[in-house]
């Protein structure tokens, strides 16, 4: 190999790597926003990882995180709660933080 292609190989090698860390940061943070979520929606302890994995699974019916926001606000709504879009945004930047935050120490650890 030259030099050449071992710098693409580098490169697609990164690409990759990156794009699995931040498949697991927002499966992470989905995760983090379900028991949030559950909490605040008062789900039964017997139904919060049901619930949860119905979070994870709403962020998979179309690309960017408005499907998530969607099912989120309607658990709120149908239950007589308030949040707003705005206040859900932030919970899922700071969420996000916490995921990032989460799997560095892991990778140390």
């Amino acid at each position: 190999m030259g030099v050449f292609d071992n710098r693409e190989k580098a490169q697609e090698n990164k690409y990759f790597h990156d794009a699995e860390l931040k498949f697991q940061a927002i499966s992470r943070r989905n995760k983090l926003l379900g028991h949030w979520a559950a909490h605040e929606l008062a789900v039964p302890a017997s139904a919060v990882e049901g619930y949860v994995m119905e979070v994870v699974r709403a962020d998979f019916q179309e690309p960017g995180d408005q499907d998530l926001i969607r099912k989120v606000l309607g658990d709120f709504k149908a239950k007589g709660k308030a949040l707003s879009e705005s206040d859900l945004k932030a919970k899922l930047e700071a969420f996000m933080r916490e995921a990032i935050k989460q799997l560095e120490a892991e990778a140390k650890g």
